[in-house]
């Protein structure tokens, strides 16, 4: 496989398209994305960009995500869970806002550097329940597609908790959420989707 290069992380975001100064943006946010993934590996063994370049193809084709601000996210929603350290560079090259967004879709425990204890899992599904409608979104884009690659993972028990956390948790928040938006209506579909798949593998 092919280095991931600039190139290719504008080619993914569609960002040819977008207006002059988003342009701009998508290229701070791509070298940035470069800076914060590299060394990083999912437990599949892949390299970690892979997962955001995929999370972002998601929303464009399948969901049909154009907004920049959203596909920019979703192209750094796990800078400050691989790199906490990252969040200066992050407020300083596409500020504070932004920055600030990506806190709240992150666990505490991740931005504390820490292991989790008890209690954070029930923290960090609060936090997601009070994400406003795109960066809610941008995370069960992030879901789907982790859903999607529990094959290659090498963790038996992160298909069990997955899908646990699928049928008690996301599913019904996705639920919930679907009136806020069409694109939030088509991503319960696919999520739906992802738990009839999932069942119907396991019987």
């Amino acid at each position: 496989m092919n280095p991931i290069d600039l190139d290719r992380v504008l080619t993914v975001l569609g960002a040819a398209t977008w207006g002059t100064d988003d342009r701009s943006r998508a290229r701070v946010a791509g070298s940035i994305a470069l800076t914060v993934y590299d060394s990083h590996a999912r437990d599949q063994g892949t390299p970690y960009l892979e997962h955001p370049l995929a999370v972002v193809t998601l929303l464009r084709t399948e969901i049909r995500v154009n907004h920049p601000e959203t596909l920019l996210l979703a192209l750094l929603h796990d800078a400050l869970e691989v790199a906490p350290e990252s969040e200066a560079l992050l407020v300083q090259h596409l500020g504070f806002p932004f920055t600030a967004r990506l806190r709240a879709m992150t666990a505490d425990h991740r931005l504390e550097q820490r292991p989790k204890v008890a209690g954070d899992e029930t923290r960090w599904r609060a936090k997601q329940a009070e994400l406003p409608p795109e960066d809610l979104l941008v995370r069960l884009a992030d879901r789907v597609h982790n859903l999607r690659d529990l094959a290659a993972s090498p963790k038996i028990d992160r298909r069990r908790r997955f899908l646990q956390g699928l049928s008690d948790f996301h599913l019904p928040l996705a639920e919930a959420a679907r009136g806020l938006s069409p694109h939030l209506d088509a991503m319960h579909a696919l999520l739906h989707a992802e738990y009839v798949r999932h069942q119907q593998e396991g019987s």
